[in-house]
């Protein structure tokens, strides 16, 4: 690997970069947290070689989320599904968004 490949990685949001001790320390939260929205299949991070779970930004964010509403007085398992709809909607709401744009341009070649 090149030195150029290993500093993509830094804006990668996927890449798994945060070990759960330094996630927890950037949420405010536990290690037993991530493990608890890692069981009710919010995120599931990657392990290292050996064994040890790794976070990207991307699930660093969804987690924080989940953080708030749980701080709200939401249950961990709630706050998750409640995560995972917010989520899918965004994304249909995108998908809806392209579908419009691309109806609403002229076609190429339609007869008129």
């Amino acid at each position: 690997m090149t030195a150029e490949n290993s500093f993509d990685r830094l804006d990668d949001d996927d890449y798994p970069a945060y070990t759960m001790g330094r996630a927890a320390e950037m949420l405010g939260t536990t290690p037993g947290f991530l493990r608890a929205i890692g069981e009710a299949r919010l995120i599931t991070p990657l392990r290292s070689e050996g064994g040890h779970r790794r976070y990207s930004r991307y699930q660093l964010r969804i987690a924080a989320r989940a953080r708030e509403l749980v701080d709200q007085g939401t249950p961990v398992e709630a706050a998750c599904r409640i995560v995972i709809l917010e989520d899918q909607l965004e994304e249909a709401q995108r998908i809806n968004e392209e579908l419009r744009r691309s109806a609403a341009e002229p076609r190429h070649g339609a007869e008129a």
